[in-house]
């Protein structure tokens, strides 16, 4: 029982540690973006955040309320 527990908790904090190189040991090093808004290749394409559509969506006036503002 005691061995399987320290060999289970060797290889978790070897895995903490290989997964975490790039943050604990680069001057400056974070972990990637995983947001969809920060990712390049999801820009490209035009697929966006949740939040920034839902935002857009929120705060959307027709054409009709906008020609109001300017009268």
């Amino acid at each position: 029982m005691t061995t399987i527990l320290l060999a289970s908790l060797l290889l978790v904090g070897l895995a903490f540690v290989l997964l975490g190189i790039r943050v604990f040991f680069r001057r400056g090093g974070k972990f990637p973006g995983t947001h969809v808004g920060s990712n390049k290749a999801m820009q490209d394409r035009g697929i966006g955040c949740h939040t920034a559509q839902h935002f857009e969506a929120q705060h959307h006036r027709s054409l009709e309320d906008r020609i109001k503002e300017l009268e």
